[in-house]
């Protein structure tokens, strides 16, 4: 199957874009559906890190000019790539982005220019640890503290499903460090994977993912990472960058489910032809071609006005929740279109079903995305 991500949403894309498209499909080449060695992946995901750090940090040239912020638009396409071979590469990937973005943004600290040179040349794995059992949606209602301990900042609490659990090597950590201020004393945390009152557990999923449990009690925490009360912001603003990325990782894998679908169907005999003769099968293959276009349309939509500073929430959102819902009923087709071989353990189709659910929830569920569009219909109104 031969894969040219530059199709269908060329407005978007700059000649540097185009250029990059290539190399990061033929990078993304290298990964397998069915491979789920952690070390395998990320030897393959390793020289790709740079893209999720600013150029002037030691990241990937800028196409967009501000040496400041990352490419988004490279980064949907790099996504998009990623998650056409390997939901559990991109995973790992986003989630190396989410656990370096609030240091992009926000960090002013002497160990900045070092760690995010580490995330850059794959020396350095993290995690993003945010969500609690009692908060997700409601970042808000974080009940995890920190508290001062002369030098150092002491973390209580627990997380939970946090993306890398057993190959990061550290953690940014939400935390209330003053209560007293209710979100307002939300701030940011850099705690390494061996720290000191940190408790790693494991937790089972249907997917074959690194995802864990965080227990902190009395966890010395590295360093705050920026100022005090700066975290809600923080979180927000990384959650904010990198959600129109999710729906290009679900474009990713609706792309896949369509090529095995359509490879499926010219091989698949029934009634003395193809399937793929017959009107039905076609109709289907069509409406999924189409509502992937749309999702794409969106998603690059969303990705060129946040390079261009020109971002609009209700775009992020729109991009989000169309790929992610597109996706799910793409896939489910696919399914439908494979038969008893699309509900066969370990069939591509089979594997993207369960892949696609998560997205639909983490960096804000579709419930979440209709309110921020919602909103801002009203306020526009």
């Amino acid at each position: 199957m031969t894969l040219d991500l530059s199709v269908g949403i060329e407005p978007f894309l700059d000649a540097q874009h185009v250029a990059r498209a290539q190399d990061f499909v033929k990078s993304a080449s290298a990964l397998d559906l069915a491979d789920h060695d952690t070390t395998r992946v990320l030897s393959v995901l390793a020289p790709l890190f740079a893209h999720l750090v600013p150029t002037q940090d030691g990241g990937t040239p800028s196409v967009h000019g501000d040496e400041t912020r990352i490419d988004l638009t490279s980064l949907c396409l790099l996504r998009e790539a990623i998650a056409y071979q390997s939901p559990l590469a991109d995973s790992i990937f986003a989630v190396q982005g989410l656990g370096s973005h609030p240091v992009v943004l926000g960090s002013k600290n002497a160990w900045r220019g070092d760690f995010l040179r580490g995330v850059a040349s794959g020396k350095t794995v993290g995690g993003f640890a945010l969500t609690e059992p009692e908060a997700g949606t409601d970042v808000a209602s974080l009940r995890t503290t920190a508290r001062k301990d002369g030098d150092a900042w002491r973390l209580s609490g627990e997380k939970v499903f946090i993306s890398n659990v057993g190959i990061a090597q550290h953690f940014i950590v939400f935390a209330n460090a003053d209560v007293s201020l209710g979100k307002k004393g939300i701030s940011a945390f850099l705690v390494d994977a061996n720290a000191p009152g940190l408790t790693l557990e494991k937790v089972a999923m249907s997917l074959e993912h690194p995802l864990g449990r965080l227990k902190m009690n009395d966890c010395i925490a590295k360093d705050m990472v920026g100022d005090l009360g700066q975290g809600l912001r923080l979180a927000l603003g990384t959650l904010d960058v990198f959600r129109a990325s999710v729906g290009a990782a679900a474009c990713g894998m609706a792309r896949r489910a369509l090529d095995e679908s359509i490879a499926r169907v010219k091989s698949r005999v029934q009634f003395g032809k193809p399937l793929a003769d017959l009107q039905l099968t076609q109709a289907a293959l069509a409406d999924m071609a189409t509502e992937l276009d749309a999702s794409r349309l969106l998603v690059y939509r969303a990705a060129w006005e946040k390079d261009r500073g020109l971002s609009r929430p209700s775009s992020v959102a729109m991009a989000k929740m169309q790929a992610t819902e597109g996706a799910q009923r793409i896939i489910d087709r696919a399914v439908q279109l494979h038969g008893g071989l699309g509900v066969t353990s370990g069939t591509a189709v089979e594997q993207l079903y369960r892949e696609i659910r998560p997205l639909r929830i983490y960096e804000g569920t579709t419930e979440i995305q209709k309110l921020i569009i919602g909103s801002a219909l009203v306020k526009q109104a």
